[in-house]
């Protein structure tokens, strides 16, 4: 998820296809994945009819849906990763409204918490996600909370870090959270909707065996292609052959490479830092990925919305 700038968005601010390479299908098998049954036909689902890449941004919603609705309309985006601090079921309806008089496209929920989260290499693995067994039985009732809020409010996926996730697959940690995926994953199946996981704390293969192994049809990743390299864990560009199957949405964000052992690396305005967009969406398109890119920016103020306008301007130079 990263740091609560990028959830308070706006708050303090004004106003190659063709190429023959495989599909996502075809690329699954070549890549030894077997397929989650049903997965392929839920995410066609979810994207039918839309423009493939679309853009978006990752926001808080204000206590006035409208309010957020008309921050995404100022900067021309009509998709949005959608964080909510109060679950009230009460207040989805109203949010649903606000989505469909506006035409923003929500494409998922954003989840953390409760309790705290320390984002570096220290306090991050004793605080972040399903892994500490200390706030794990909270944190899967909240996500269970944000699907029943999110199928109130039409939002078709729950989406959050599950944490750094145990390499072997033998430690008994590992075992309980699967579990809790698995959990959780149920729930939001019979919710009608999707549960991403967003790429960061875990190695990439790490988080396709923790995926097969939970074994439900409608999880995904949210594929945060700055977090793989400010956790140091991977290059995006080697990571979307094993994620790709899975890749449900996507985060455009930048980032440099940890220089300590105890601090995550820099995030930076995109073109600024070690992804390497161009490739990226390039391969993308080659797996036929239909959904969207949402875009993120951990700083608040004039300089987040001068940074995002910027990044619009960058993707959509690449996605054509």
């Amino acid at each position: 998820m990263g740091k609560q700038d990028r959830r308070t968005f706006l708050q303090t601010s004004a106003g190659v296809i063709g190429l023959g390479l495989p599909s996502a299908e075809a690329f699954a098998g070549a890549a030894g994945f077997d397929s989650l049954p049903g997965l392929t036909t839920r995410n066609a689902a979810v994207n039918s009819g839309k423009k493939p890449l679309r853009l978006g941004l990752i926001i808080e919603v204000d206590k006035d849906p409208d309010v957020t609705m008309r921050k995404l309309k100022d900067l021309e985006l009509a998709s949005a990763q959608l964080y909510v601090n109060d679950l009230d079921p009460k207040n989805a309806p109203g949010l649903r409204r606000s989505l469909e008089t506006h035409n923003i496209e929500p494409t998922s929920l954003v989840v953390g918490g409760p309790g705290k989260e320390v984002w570096d290499f220290y306090g991050g693995p004793l605080t972040i996600g399903l892994v500490p067994r200390e706030t794990r039985a909270a944190r899967i009732a909240h996500m269970k909370k944000a699907s029943d809020f999110a199928k109130v409010a039409g939002i078709p996926a729950v989406q959050s870090h599950c944490g750094f996730i145990p390499e072997n697959p033998n430690d008994p940690v590992y075992k309980e959270v699967v579990e809790a995926m698995r959990d959780v994953a149920v729930y939001c199946k019979r919710n009608g909707q999707n549960f991403r996981y967003e790429t960061g704390q875990e190695t990439p293969i790490t988080l396709v065996r923790a995926i097969k192994d939970v074994g439900e049809d409608n999880q995904g990743v949210n594929f945060d292609v700055a977090n793989l390299i400010m956790y140091g864990k991977a290059n995006p560009v080697d990571a979307i052959e094993m994620l790709g199957p899975f890749i449900q949405g996507v985060h455009a964000k930048d980032g440099l490479w940890p220089v300590n052992p105890r601090d995550l690396g820099q995030e930076v305005p995109i073109g600024k830092g070690k992804v390497d967009f161009p490739r990226i969406i390039t391969r993308l398109k080659e797996l036929s990925y239909k959904g969207a890119i949402t875009i993120e920016r951990e700083v608040s103020g004039p300089e987040q919305v001068k940074d995002v306008r910027e990044a619009k301007v960058y993707l959509e130079s690449l996605i054509g």
